[in-house]
């Protein structure tokens, strides 16, 4: 049997779901949650092997609760449910672990595969989402900033990003300290920053170091 969690803020589309999925003899549904909290202590108790899972909910939309459900539960496998085509969020769930991505208008049958696609570990994704997927990976991006950096410049930005010293990354890269200043000084025209501090940040933003890999102030 497929445990299915359902989660909808609208209780008539929960309704409507739980009748769909009750009538097919391979899936059970585990249970009901209006919005993403309610969903996150479901999972937390239950875990299904499929969520079905809104994103435009109160109190924790949609996508924070699927990275919650993703790390609690990685096992766990999420479809989102859409009311919108162009939903903005459609690749930061498809980022954030959403195996499928179905629109409520899709009809029984796309529902119900859906679920047994994620249940195998299948993404399914509607022709109309499966397109603008298609769009996005097509459309011509600039290169990041990052990109302009060298090997040796990511190993000093990383550095700098742990709250090294310019001594303290000069012996342990093998490198001398007049160098370290010129990768420092070359990082910060790349991109186009004022301050170690702020190169500092960037390599957090950028995820380049572990927030918890910081080996000090910065």
């Amino acid at each position: 049997m497929i445990r299915v969690l359902i989660v909808d803020d609208h209780a008539v589309v929960r309704q409507g779901l739980r009748f769909l999925l009750e009538q097919q003899a391979d899936i059970e549904v585990a249970g009901e949650a209006a919005d993403g909290e309610e969903a996150i202590e479901a999972v937390r108790g239950q875990v299904p092997a499929v969520v079905l899972l809104d994103l435009m909910m109160p109190k924790i939309d949609g996508l924070t609760a699927l990275r919650e459900i993703k790390r609690i539960s990685p096992a766990t496998q999420v479809v989102i449910l859409t009311s919108h085509q162009g939903d903005a969020q459609l690749f930061d769930a498809i980022k954030a672990g959403a195996i499928s991505y179905v629109q409520k208008t899709s009809g029984v049958e796309a529902v119900v595969e859906s679920v047994r696609a994620a249940a195998r570990g299948e993404s399914r994704l509607d022709a109309s989402v499966a397109a603008k997927v298609l769009e996005e990976v097509r459309r011509p991006r600039a290169p990041e900033a990052v990109d302009q950096l060298s090997k040796r410049e990511i190993e000093v930005v990383t550095a700098l990003a742990r709250g090294l010293s310019n001594k303290e990354i000069a012996s342990e890269l093998g490198i001398g300290e007049e160098t370290v200043k010129t990768h420092v000084s070359n990082i910060l025209s790349k991109l186009h920053l004022a301050d170690r501090t702020q190169a500092a940040i960037y390599a957090l933003q950028k995820r380049l170091v572990p927030l918890d890999d910081r080996g000090g102030d910065v």
